[in-house]
């Protein structure tokens, strides 16, 4: 019998600035369409977000002159999307605020990451720096018949 082991790996090293943080998103989205997930659905737009708020706080928090952020996009176990943030400032790790103020401006993009995800959390990136990763569910694939018409057959 034949094993089919299917990898979905991305990644993209991008400039720590706005633009990288705004190109970040639109590469999640583009991938994630590529892989079978179009735009409007549910896990390419709560991906989209996550990546956008990884890589604003990777620009705005973890900015090194000279040096970018890595985005990595991966399916685990044909079940979870797995997004990884990296950048230089391994000293600056991300906390999440539990509460806000109506009038605050900032502080709520990591409630926004643990309500969209199933975890998150970081590690070191060797040497100096972090990985700020966050992991998305994917509901099991259900096929139309005539999709399943389409799909290649495994023998």
């Amino acid at each position: 019998m034949k094993s089919e082991i299917s990898t979905r790996h991305f990644s993209q090293l991008l400039s720590a600035t706005p633009r990288g943080a705004r190109l970040a998103r639109l590469l999640a989205v583009q991938q994630l369409g590529e892989w079978g997930w179009p735009p409007s659905c549910e896990v390419s737009e709560a991906a989209g977000l996550v990546v956008a708020e990884l890589a604003a706080n990777a620009v705005a928090h973890g900015r090194v002159n000279g040096r970018g952020f890595r985005l990595t996009l991966s399916v685990e176990a044909s079940d979870t999307l797995r997004i990884e943030v990296a950048d230089p400032r391994g000293d600056r790790r991300p906390l999440v605020r539990r509460t806000a103020s109506p009038t605050d401006e900032t502080g709520r993009g990591l409630l926004l990451v643990d309500a969209l995800t199933a975890r998150w959390g970081t590690d070191p990136w060797p040497p100096s720096g972090k990985v700020v990763w966050a992991e998305i569910g994917l509901p099991r694939l259900v096929l139309t018949a005539s999709a399943r018409e389409k799909a290649p057959t495994r023998s």
